[in-house]
């Protein structure tokens, strides 16, 4: 059995449009498929409307108590459902979910080093047997980047972090292919040009990529978690456009595929 696991953002979710758009086209993606979603610009939005303003260090939050609790309410609340009920209308039996709900995903409070990032979880534990169950059973999980540590403490955990590791765990038993949905045509070498697309990154690649600064900030947790992910069993990654994920699904060229072997740039 083949597992797919598509990632989208804020970039995505921020926009109606985008949004019904992207989610038309999950209905058709063939196969099983889990949904994994972020929310950060909307959280931030909403944030900013009662004076708790984002904190960002390295594309990542920065996540205290009041933060917490915002997240919460946008990721697991207005927009997981709002997802839920829009893949019903789609026909698409689809269950929304949290890392606390049935034991999904537990986390650990990441501990303080250079950065203090508050209550931000690192995944320790997946629940593959619960996600088996659900997708034999013909259901599409909707899962949020709110994870907990089995202790009564939610954490806000990187949703690239979720779905690489979701991927890394079913990958000892399935299939997996895993696809980060966003709003560029794929890694670009001018973030403002999708005309200057990367077909193709490997690790030599991205370290002179971030060395030069053409990769930063969001982009790379995205990639590191896409080596991790390679490195630990998943069969395919591929970052690009949402409206392009049936393209890359068919395996043709529309995005950044990230591999292992050696490939020149130029």
């Amino acid at each position: 059995m083949t597992i797919s696991i598509i990632k989208i953002g804020g970039n995505v979710i921020d926009f109606p449009e985008k949004l019904d758009e992207f989610l038309s086209i999950l209905s058709k993606f063939p196969g099983k498929k889990i949904l994994v979603h972020g929310g950060g610009i909307l959280a931030s939005k909403f944030g900013e409307k009662i004076g708790i303003i984002p904190n960002m260090v390295d594309g990542r939050r920065i996540t205290d108590k009041e933060t917490l609790d915002l997240v919460t309410m946008v990721y697991a609340g207005l927009i997981n459902k709002q997802i839920v009920a829009k893949l019903q209308s789609l026909k698409q039996n689809a269950l929304g979910l949290t890392g606390a709900d049935g034991n999904l995903i537990r986390s650990e409070k990441r501990p303080v080093k250079t950065i203090d990032y508050g209550f931000v979880g690192d995944v320790k534990e997946v629940n593959v047997d619960l996600i088996e169950k659900l997708l034999f059973q013909e259901i599409l999980p909707v899962i949020c980047p709110i994870t907990h540590d089995k202790k009564g403490q939610l954490l806000n955990t990187n949703a690239d972090t979720i779905a690489s590791d979701l991927a890394t765990n079913l990958a000892k038993k399935f299939k997996v292919n895993l696809y980060f949905c966003f709003a560029k045509a794929g890694v670009l070498i001018d973030e403002h040009n999708d005309n200057t697309i990367i077909p193709m990154i490997n690790e030599e690649i991205y370290a002179e990529l971030k060395k030069e600064n053409v990769i930063h900030s969001g982009m790379i947790p995205k990639l590191d978690n896409a080596f991790a992910a390679l490195e630990k069993g998943v069969n395919f990654v591929w970052i690009g456009k949402a409206e392009n994920l049936l393209l890359a699904a068919k395996g043709k060229l529309s995005g950044t595929t990230i591999e292992k072997q050696k490939y020149d740039l130029y």
